[in-house]
């Protein structure tokens, strides 16, 4: 038993057959309490009474609120706890569903369609801005990741849900999502799927997009591993000193020196910080697992 969650935002052009394949999906898995749940986000065109008339379980949002805020609304109203998320606006490969749930029932907490082929780039610039924001969650999460915020996933309901608080209400939940359960031990499997062109324009705007994520991204690590971050600015200090030390050694400028000085002690400040937030996080971990155990 599955739940599809699809969250559209003036997708009347794709929706239906998104629509009508997921539920062809579904009766060829053969389970008849399987669902599909489509969450307007507040639409000014015909994409909810498609939605309806195709047979999906519908909400509306009175106004756009966002990418992430759809999914956890359509999460939290799912019968079923195996989940599968996927884009209305036909770029996922939605006959791979049944590969990834093969995937999904070897253990996995999640698995990811990871996207490939010409469409997924787009253009260089996009190129370039998903390299760097995709080197930026690897150091985050500590290990390499195929695809940050793909939006083809499948996970189970149960598991996501105490996430929600932290999970980004946006464009970045998926980015969010993926650190969340890395930076938490969960088993996390890429599967390697073709990424088509869309239907009608893409509702990205990569340059306030991208600032969002890079903002979620320093809150999961300000939430999840918080020494890492001190020690990034640590190390940047370190690099800044020894920079200073060349020029007073090579110059000789006693202020390059004096600088140095003052930048190796910053960074031992800093890193010193760090142990104190590391401290403070364990903390206040203890404290809810106890409240949580007194509930």
């Amino acid at each position: 038993m599955l739940s599809i969650v699809i969250p559209a935002y003036n997708e009347e052009m794709s929706i239906s057959y998104t629509v009508v394949r997921c539920k062809q999906l579904l009766l060829e898995i053969g389970d008849e309490n399987s669902e599909v749940i489509v969450v307007d986000d507040g639409s000014s065109d015909n994409t909810y009474k498609i939605a309806v008339d195709q047979g999906a379980v519908s909400i509306r949002h009175p106004h756009n609120i966002g990418y992430g805020r759809s999914l956890k609304d359509g999460i939290a109203i799912a019968k079923n706890d195996v989940i599968v998320i996927t884009d209305a606006d036909g770029t996922y490969p939605l006959d791979r569903i049944p590969d990834l749930l093969k995937d999904y029932s070897l253990g996995f907490n999640m698995v990811v369609g990871a996207r490939t082929g010409k469409n997924y780039h787009e253009s260089f610039f996009k190129k370039v801005n998903r390299k760097i924001l995709k080197g930026l969650v690897e150091f985050t999460a500590g290990r390499k990741i195929a695809d940050i915020n793909s939006g083809l996933r499948i996970f189970s309901r149960t598991e996501i849900m105490p996430y929600f608080k932290s999970l980004c209400d946006t464009f970045s939940f998926t980015t969010s999502m993926t650190l969340a359960y890395m930076m938490t031990g969960k088993f996390v499997k890429y599967m390697p799927i073709d990424y088509h062109k869309r239907v009608g324009k893409t509702k990205v705007r990569l340059f306030r997009d991208s600032l969002r994520t890079l903002q979620f991204i320093v809150e999961a690590i300000l939430y999840y591993n918080p020494l890492k971050i001190f020690i990034l600015f640590s190390g940047s200090l370190v690099v800044l000193s020894v920079i200073f030390f060349l020029f007073s050694a090579f110059i000789h400028l006693n202020s390059a020196f004096y600088l140095g000085v003052g930048s190796v002690l910053l960074s031992i400040i800093m890193f010193g910080f760090g142990l104190i937030a590391v401290q403070l996080k364990q903390i206040l971990s203890n404290s809810d697992t106890n409240f949580e155990r007194r509930k």
